[in-house]
C-alpha cells in the first residue's frame, strides 16, 4: 500500500529554476507531405515519443471543437509540430500514432485520444498516461507536466495561458504557438525517460 506523497503547489513550483525548453532550431514544423515523411523517418527510430494535441479553443456554449488541429510528437533530441488541416500529414499522423511497439507518452490524453478518434479515424497504439504512473507510485491527484517537471528535475515549467488559448487551427502557426506546443510533448518524454519506463510495452 503507498502512503500517499505530495504533489507541488503552485508556491512552491514558483521558486524553482526555469525547465531547458526545446528551441525553434529542434523544433520541426509540418505542414505538407514532403515534410511529414521527413517527420515519419526520425521517429520511427525512437522507442518512445512525448504526445500531445492542440485544439483551436471553443468559447460559444453548445460549440465543438473539430480538432485537434495540432499533432506534437517529440523525441529527446527534438520535437515535430504537425498541422492536420493538410490530408497528407492527416495519414501520416494516423500512421504514426497506430503504429504498435512505441510508447506514446503524455498526460491527460483522454480528450486527446478521443479526438483523434473522431477526426483521423484511428484508435491510437501504446498510449501512456503518465499521470496513472505518478498515481501508481502515490500520488494522490494528477500531476500533470509543470508538477512531473518539479518532482523529477526540480525544475519549473514554463506554459503561456496566451499561446494555449491561441487559434490552433490558423494556416500560420506563430513561435511561441510552435515553443508552446512542442516543449509540451518533449517536456512528455522528458519526464517517461525520468520515470525508467520500459519501452515497447505501455500500459494503455
Amino acid at each position: 500500500m503507498h502512503s500517499h506523497l505530495p504533489t507541488p503547489d503552485k508556491e512552491a513550483i514558483a521558486l524553482l529554476p526555469e525547465f531547458e525548453r526545446l528551441g525553434l532550431d529542434r523544433i520541426s514544423l509540418v505542414s505538407t507531405g514532403v515534410q511529414a515523411q521527413q517527420a515519419h523517418e526520425a521517429l520511427v527510430c525512437a522507442s518512445a515519443w512525448g504526445f500531445d494535441t492542440e485544439s483551436k479553443p471553443t468559447f460559444r456554449v453548445g460549440e465543438s471543437s473539430d480538432g485537434p488541429h495540432i499533432l506534437q510528437l517529440a523525441t529527446l533530441e527534438r520535437a515535430w509540430v504537425f498541422q492536420l488541416h493538410d490530408p497528407d500529414c492527416r495519414d501520416v499522423a494516423a500512421q504514426l500514432l497506430t503504429r504498435p511497439g512505441i510508447v506514446k507518452a503524455g498526460f491527460g490524453l483522454g480528450d486527446d485520444r478521443k479526438r483523434i478518434v473522431h477526426k483521423l479515424g484511428i484508435e491510437p497504439q501504446g498510449i501512456l498516461e503518465l499521470n496513472t504512473v505518478f498515481r501508481e507510485r502515490g500520488y494522490r491527484k494528477d500531476m500533470g507536466v509543470k508538477g512531473a517537471v518539479a518532482v523529477l528535475f526540480q525544475k519549473r515549467f514554463i506554459k503561456s495561458k496566451k499561446a494555449a488559448t491561441s487559434n490552433w487551427a490558423q494556416a500560420r502557426l506563430s513561435e511561441a504557438q510552435l515553443v508552446y506546443a512542442a516543449n509540451d510533448a518533449y517536456a512528455a518524454i522528458r519526464v517517461w525517460q525520468a520515470l525508467g519506463l520500459p519501452s515497447g510495452q505501455p500500459s494503455v
